[in-house]
């Protein structure tokens, strides 16, 4: 498979379809893939499935997608900061719906989905609201719940650099869920701050593989910081 490089973002988002789930990368704003965001946005695909760690900051990135009326649902570990009064009014709105996931099992559903794990088993959240509805079994005497793994359409991701053929490297905790998602999802789109030749990249320090990566972008990354809550 040959790792596509658009030359813009909105080339990179051509296709995205009503209905998608999206699984995007960033830990509040590290890593957030601020500039994809913003091209599905002009792109317009609506009633999307949003996978991600947090549910918007401000009204950037995914904060601005959901002010656009372009999702459906938000699937996170964190709905709810000081500056995430977006998703918080259309949530008690009833305009978006909610899918609350322990942080780490968010990333072990989607890595599950990545290496064809059918579901596993996890203790977290046993006795809890989010456990309601779900098979349980008793594991060397702990009871565990049944997780399955979590599949996107497509993922927006964001690295530091990458060569040509797709190979990524991420800066620091900008990292965070990126090369999870890029296993787990039909289409990935990465965006970069460099592009090199292939070659250009040491491969002792390669984090994601090109095969993973359907289609690359350049875009320089933007270093955010958003206000508290209204």
């Amino acid at each position: 498979m040959t790792t596509a490089i658009a030359a813009t973002t909105d080339e990179a988002v051509a296709g995205i379809e009503d209905g998608s789930t999206v699984l995007v990368g960033g830990f509040g704003l590290a890593g957030m893939p601020f500039d994809l965001i913003d091209a599905l946005i002009r792109q317009g695909a609506g009633g999307l499935t949003i996978v991600s760690n947090n549910a918007g900051n401000g009204d950037v990135g995914l904060a601005a997608l959901l002010g656009a009326g372009r999702v459906r649902k938000v699937i996170c570990s964190f709905p709810r900061q000081s500056d995430s009064y977006v998703f918080d009014d259309l949530y008690r709105a009833g305009r978006v719906e909610l899918e609350v996931v322990p942080q780490g099992t968010l990333a072990e559903r989607m890595r599950a989905a990545g290496a064809g794990i059918g579901a596993f088993y996890s203790p977290v959240g046993v006795g809890t609201p989010l456990a309601e509805g779900k098979e349980t079994r008793e594991i060397d005497g702990r009871v565990h719940v049944l997780e399955y793994p979590i599949r996107g359409d497509v993922a927006l991701i964001s690295a530091h650099r990458a060569d040509t053929l797709g190979n990524l490297v991420y800066r620091r905790t900008a990292r965070n869920f990126g090369p999870v998602m890029a296993t787990a999802a039909t289409t990935v789109v990465a965006q970069v701050a460099g592009i090199v030749p292939a070659g250009g990249i040491d491969p002792e320090a390669v984090v994601t593989p090109g095969i993973y990566i359907d289609r690359l972008v350049r875009a320089e990354a933007r270093r955010l910081t958003v206000q508290g809550a209204r």
